[in-house]
């Protein structure tokens, strides 16, 4: 029998968090968070961390099992997520997984076949391409996926590099486009995906009125920890709301510069991810920020879920 597996899914600053605690609450369940830049210790305030009084008591997972300088793939997610909702279920909990990395929570339901290379082989697989970037440019690494999988190429911009390295690599670890990935729907899950969204202007205004909490909470700090650390040599350190910040500990841009670049970089992951979701994933997709009484909507189709 299928194992019952709810997601909160959508963009940043649309209250997928509370939402989760809320849940887990009102039906039993335990929070997996599917953040992969939320597994590693240190980032609490640019990855969005869920603080202990936000928890609420409800027990979270997935968060701070990582080092920095640690390597943590895709493979890794679905592997640790798959132990995760299995030990919240054996005690008679719902799995609740909430977070925005789309790939990741795709991988999971789509049972990905992503390799179990070693943490080393896969280094040397991923720093090659990457360094082929480097030196010949990031639209003559997309070309080669071009060559090797142009289904896949037609929907990754060459800009984006990691998800271009991350299609050959998968290609060089199994054999298998990474077009064709999502043929096979995971059987091992009876999955609900809640989505939450809302009105862009407004969602554009909410990110860059959290990038300015994160301010004040102490993310520059956070930064510089991770830029004096190897920054973007390390796994989280191309993450947004840090790597903004590395040209002004150069003294090459200003502080209102990299503080402009992170809310920029942050609307566009933003639009990316609400894409993603839309195109990838069957969502059912509500907007609590502005419509607050659309909760008893949700709990009204977790319920009847539930049921079946």
């Amino acid at each position: 029998m299928a194992q019952k597996l709810l997601l909160i899914v959508g963009p940043t600053a649309v209250g997928k968090t509370a939402l989760a605690v809320e849940l887990a609450q009102k039906f039993n369940g335990e929070v997996i968070s599917g953040d992969s830049m939320q597994i590693y210790r240190g980032l609490d305030i640019g990855t969005a961390k869920v603080t202990p009084a936000e928890m609420q008591g409800i027990k979270h997972y997935m968060l701070d099992i990582n080092e920095i300088d640690q390597r943590f793939s895709v493979a890794d997610f679905i592997a640790q997520c798959k132990q995760d909702a299995q030990m919240i279920a054996k005690e008679d909990k719902l799995p609740i997984l909430a977070g925005g990395t789309g790939f990741y929570l795709h991988a999971l339901l789509n049972d990905f076949k992503l390799g179990q290379d070693s943490y080393a082989q896969a280094e040397i697989t991923r720093n090659k391409w990457h360094t082929f970037a480097a030196e010949h440019g990031q639209k003559k690494l997309w070309e080669k996926l071009a060559q090797i999988d142009p289904k896949a190429a037609t929907k990754i911009p060459f800009q984006n590099e990691q998800r271009v390295v991350r299609a050959l690599e998968v290609y060089e670890k199994t054999g298998n486009l990474f077009s064709s990935q999502a043929d096979q729907k995971s059987l091992a899950y009876d999955a609900l995906i809640i989505g939450l969204t809302t009105e862009r202007t407004l969602l554009y205004e909410r990110i860059n009125q959290r990038v300015d909490l994160m301010l004040e909470q102490g993310l520059l700090a956070e930064a510089r920890f991770l830029y004096e650390k190897g920054g973007v040599q390390l796994p989280p350190g191309k993450g947004i709301g840090y790597k903004e910040f590395y040209p002004y500990f150069e003294d090459k841009i200003t502080r209102k510069e990299a503080v402009l670049a992170v809310k920029q970089n942050s609307r566009r992951y933003a639009k990316r991810q609400l894409t993603w979701f839309r195109n990838k994933m069957d969502v059912n997709w509500f907007d609590i920020v502005q419509h607050p009484a659309q909760k008893e909507k949700i709990i009204g189709l977790v319920t009847d879920w539930l049921a079946k």
